[in-house]
Formats: structure tokens, C-alpha cells, sequence
């Protein structure tokens, strides 16, 4: 029972992070948005997703659209660090998917290597 307050709690604090991200984000406009709410923001921001395409690579679909990226300035967030960022997963899930076959032929050295993954070629974006 106590896991489940404790769990509760930090839902809270992370939702009131996001309202206050949203709501500083709303004073800076001019006019206010529907969409700046919280079950809102999360509501358009559940409808950016990953696809797989031609059975191996994964793109973005569909792309982000205005309201999502004025959400995502919110968190210091914008479009090209999202799009990096999905590039960088779809790298990691093409690159982990063709390893598995390579893992039982790999040693030890091998393996550690292979499954580091590729470097962080984003450029950084500011935590919210």
C-alpha cells in the first residue's frame, strides 16, 4: 500500500511540473490556448508516435505538428531534438535487432562493444 502512495506522489509531482511548464509557457502567449492544459498537452503530445517502415527502420508518424511543438517549447524541447532523438531510437532498435543474431557468435569483448550503440549526436536540450 505504501508503494502505491509513494508512487501516487511522484505521479502528482510530475504532473504539477507539467502544469507549471504549461501555464508559464501560457503567459508568454497572447491568447489562451486549449490545448495548454495538462490532460490536454498530454492527449496531443500520446499522438506523436513510431512506425515501422519497410520491416526494419522506424520513422516518426505523423510529423509534429504546430500545437505539439508549442507544447514542446514548453519543455524546452523543439522539433529537431525530437526527431534526433526518434532517429537515434530507430538506430538502437535496427542496430539491436541485427545483433541478436551476432550475440551467440560474439566474445565477451565483442558483445560489450556491440551493444553500446551508437554516440549521442544530438545536441543537448535543456532538462525540464
Amino acid at each position: 500500500m505504501s508503494a502505491k502512495i509513494f508512487i501516487e506522489f511522484v505521479a502528482l509531482i510530475v504532473r504539477n511540473r507539467i502544469y507549471n511548464l504549461l501555464k508559464e509557457q501560457m503567459l508568454r502567449m497572447e491568447a489562451k490556448q486549449k490545448y495548454m492544459t495538462v490532460p490536454a498537452a498530454i492527449r496531443e503530445l500520446e499522438k506523436i508516435e513510431m512506425v515501422r517502415r519497410n520491416g526494419r527502420t522506424y520513422k516518426l508518424d505523423p510529423a509534429i505538428t504546430k500545437t505539439q511543438k508549442i507544447i514542446l517549447s514548453s519543455f524546452g524541447l523543439d522539433a529537431d531534438s525530437v526527431i534526433c532523438s526518434a532517429d537515434e531510437i530507430s538506430k538502437l532498435l535496427a542496430t539491436s535487432q541485427s545483433l541478436m543474431n551476432l550475440l551467440p557468435l560474439a566474445g565477451t569483448a565483442q558483445k560489450a562493444w556491440l551493444l553500446r550503440g551508437p554516440p549521442n549526436v544530438c545536441r543537448p536540450h535543456r532538462p525540464f
